[in-house]
C-alpha cells in the first residue's frame, strides 16, 4: 500500500465533485479542486486522481486566490 505523507488519499473523497480550470493543459497536467461537506476545499493533481489530496480551509483558499490575482506569485513562473 502506498504511504501518503502529505494530505489524505483522494480515494477517501469518492463523493467529492472534482473540477479543473478550463485553462488546464490537454495532457491532464492540472490541479483539481472540490468543495467538501464541512466547508473545506480539497485539491489534487489530476494526473494522480487516487494520490494524495490536500485539504484547505475556505480562508486559506481565499488568501491564496487573492494573492494570485494580485500577482504575488508571478515570480514562480520566471
Amino acid at each position: 500500500m502506498e504511504q501518503v505523507r502529505n494530505g489524505i488519499s483522494a480515494e477517501l473523497l469518492s463523493e467529492a465533485r472534482w473540477r479543473k480550470s478550463r485553462h488546464s493543459g490537454a495532457v491532464g497536467n492540472c490541479v483539481e479542486v472540490a468543495p467538501l461537506p464541512g466547508g473545506e476545499i480539497a485539491m489534487r493533481n489530476s494526473r494522480f486522481p487516487g494520490g494524495p489530496a490536500l485539504i484547505y480551509t475556505r480562508e486559506e483558499i481565499a488568501a491564496f486566490l487573492a494573492g494570485a490575482k494580485d500577482g504575488e506569485f508571478d515570480d514562480v513562473l520566471s
